[in-house]
């Protein structure tokens, strides 16, 4: 049960982190930290519905992280 805790948590911790970083990329409404990134702009010369489908696949993102994290933290409770 040791191993498998510790497992978990290093799961948890990737999880975790890629949970931020999908969270900084998404533009922001206003100027925040994710426009620290660039990420408001398109001076790339993305068109606007290529840059919407990006924006639906990191909300997407964000919330298979959110859910996978939750269940993590759940198993975590009960094994413990």
């Amino acid at each position: 049960m040791e191993t498998l805790s510790m497992i978990i948590n290093i799961v948890m911790l990737v999880v975790a982190v890629l949970l931020v970083v999908v969270v900084l990329c998404q533009d922001a409404k206003s100027s925040g930290l994710g426009s620290a990134f660039g990420n408001d702009t398109t001076a790339f010369g993305q068109s606007r519905s290529r840059k919407a489908s990006k924006e639906a696949k990191l909300q997407k993102l964000t919330v298979i992280f959110a859910i996978i994290l939750g269940v993590l933290a759940l198993a975590l409770l009960i094994i413990g």
